[in-house]
Formats: structure tokens, C-alpha cells, sequence
């Protein structure tokens, strides 16, 4: 038979107490159902297990043999249930790549607070971040938010990347120290990994858009390393990276921060308020605080964050 372990648990109360009424009262029980309790127990091992008289509840020889076991069987399940209540385990944080803004704030709030731990998740960005907070599979996603949203989640803005590019020392670019949008109109942006539809690519759009620029989305994608021996080879393309990115280093490759105005990439912080992970309220508060808000005087943003009114002042920490 399956012991039942609340039928277990009735059974060492009374044994401890010597009476049915006492350990219902302990337990939380009527004095009916610990009976049931018993009585299916009993039934399950063919045993007798309790005297019972005026004066109380004593064992009989079976539940003498039995008692220990039943201690060492509530004491497992007591120790099995408090391993998983008593363990925080890593907060879950989607990101989009290792190399980019998101990963970086993450590991700065990790520097900042000794002992929380975290499990940095990658994806496909807002479409995938969206139903794994949904579903639960994750605390926190990191993605620009556009779109409806499902009502369960909330978000702020978490950075305001500022868009600088990669370029070849071939280029006649490659000399400057700060580029204007304007000048990158006779060159080409190379961006195999842009995604159709995706928010990344909507922002790329939105920027080429404003400021009459070529994208060129053509792949395949080999990866960020061999798109730099593409641009080191080039006179005329280059390759937008934000300012945090961690790309790796090329000899023949320089990066230059955009100016006059900044594109802005926006990163959210994405969650849902009914998780109670304890820490997630710590990166909240560590997110709203360091939020640096837009300045229309330098910075460029897309048509869908300024209509937003988030980007423009600091978010309030949560509760």
C-alpha cells in the first residue's frame, strides 16, 4: 500500500498525546476525520494500532513496532518539503544575447548585491520573453517593449543605450572621433541578424527612416566575429553596436560613438507583479535608480517611446 503521510502524521500525534481529541485539536482536524484517518491506516497495514478506553488512546505491540518508522517517514517529509520552501532558487533573466546592454546590467547588479544569484537565459528577444513570463519559465525579460503586452506583466524603462558604430580603418569615417547620423548617408549598415518584424529591427527601421540610412539585412549570418572581417575589408559599410556592447576586439576595426543627436536603444525591464521571487523587488529598485531618463535636446528616440511618456523622466522604484 501507498502510506498516507497526513494519516501518518494523525497517527504520531496520538501516539504522542494518547488521545484522539487532543491530537485533532493539535493537528486542526475534528475528531472525526483523524478517526478516518486511523481507521484507513489500520486497514492499509492489517494492523491494530491504538487501545482505546475511557483513559485514552495507548499502542498496541503493531503501532510500538511502527511508531519509529512513522517518525523517521514525517521527519523525510518534513526535511523534503523545507529543501525546496527554504531555497531561493537563481532569478531567471531573459536576455537577447550575452554580449549586449542587458547582460551588462544584470552583472553589475550581481557586483552590487554579494550572494544573489542569477541565471542569465537567451532568446529571441520580446516575442519569446512575453509567454515565458506568462508561463513561468522566467522572473525577468530585457527587450524593448512594442506592442500590447500581455496584462499580467509590467515593465520600465531600464537603459537608454546610446548607438555608437563599428567601422574598417579602410573607411574614410574611420578617422573620426564622433560621427553624425548625417555622415553614414553614403554608407551601408550591415545587419544580417535583423529579424523582420522583430522590435530590433523595427527600431533599425524607424532610424534608417529618419535619417535617410541604408540597411542592409542580407545574410547569411555568420556571427559578430566574421561580420567584423567583412567591415575591416570595407570602405563603405559598417555595423551600429551600442555603447555597452561587448564585441570582440579587430586590429582592423575601430568603434566611434553616433553624436548630434544619440540614438537612444531602449531596454525595459519586463515582469510580473503576482511573482514573489525576493529579489526581484531588489532589481526593481536597482533598475528604476540607475535609469538615466531622455534628453530631447541630444538623444533620438522612435516614434513609439516618445508617444510612451515613460522615457522622459525616471520610473518609481517598487513597493
Amino acid at each position: 500500500m501507498e502510506l498516507d503521510l497526513g494519516a501518518v502524521r494523525a497517527f504520531v500525534a496520538i501516539a504522542d498525546l494518547q488521545h484522539f481529541g487532543e491530537a485533532a485539536d493539535q493537528l486542526g482536524l475534528t475528531q472525526q476525520a483523524i478517526s478516518k484517518r486511523i481507521a484507513k491506516l489500520e486497514a492499509g497495514l492489517g494492523a491494530t494500532l491504538f487501545q482505546r478506553s475511557r483513559n485514552g488512546s495507548g499502542l498496541t505491540e503493531d503501532g510500538a513496532t511502527f511508531l519509529p518508522h512513522a517518525r523517521a517517514l514525517i521527519t523525510l517529509a518534513d526535511q523534503a518539503s523545507e529543501s525546496v520552501r527554504g531555497r531561493v532558487r537563481p532569478l531567471r533573466v531573459d536576455v537577447l544575447e550575452t554580449r549586449l546592454a542587458a547582460t551588462e546590467l544584470i552583472r553589475d547588479f550581481h557586483h552590487a548585491h554579494a550572494g544573489v544569484e542569477v541565471d542569465i537565459i537567451t532568446s529571441s528577444g520580446l516575442r519569446s520573453g512575453r509567454s515565458a513570463l506568462v508561463n513561468g519559465a522566467i522572473d525577468v525579460a530585457f527587450a524593448r517593449v512594442v506592442g500590447a503586452l500581455d496584462p499580467s506583466i509590467e515593465y520600465l524603462p531600464a537603459y537608454l543605450e546610446p548607438l555608437h558604430i563599428l567601422i574598417g580603418r579602410k573607411h574614410p569615417l574611420a578617422g573620426n572621433r564622433r560621427i553624425r547620423l548625417s555622415e553614414l548617408t553614403d554608407s551601408v549598415a550591415r545587419m544580417p541578424g535583423n529579424e523582420p518584424e522583430s522590435e530590433w529591427a523595427q527600431f533599425y527601421d524607424d532610424l534608417a527612416a529618419d535619417f535617410h540610412l541604408t540597411i542592409d539585412t542580407s545574410g547569411p549570418d555568420f556571427g559578430l566575429d566574421h561580420l567584423l572581417d567583412d567591415i575591416a575589408d570595407s570602405a563603405d559599410s559598417f555595423v551600429f553596436t551600442g555603447e555597452r556592447l561587448r564585441a570582440p576586439w579587430h586590429p582592423e576595426v575601430v568603434q566611434i560613438p553616433i553624436v548630434e543627436p544619440i540614438p537612444g536603444y531602449p531596454h525595459s525591464m519586463l515582469w510580473q507583479p503576482r511573482n514573489r521571487h525576493p529579489v526581484l523587488p531588489r532589481l526593481i529598485n536597482y533598475v528604476a535608480a540607475g535609469f538615466q531618463p531622455y534628453d530631447p535636446e541630444i538623444h533620438w528616440l522612435p516614434t513609439a517611446e516618445l508617444s510612451s511618456g515613460l522615457w522622459g523622466k525616471a520610473s518609481g522604484s517598487a513597493a
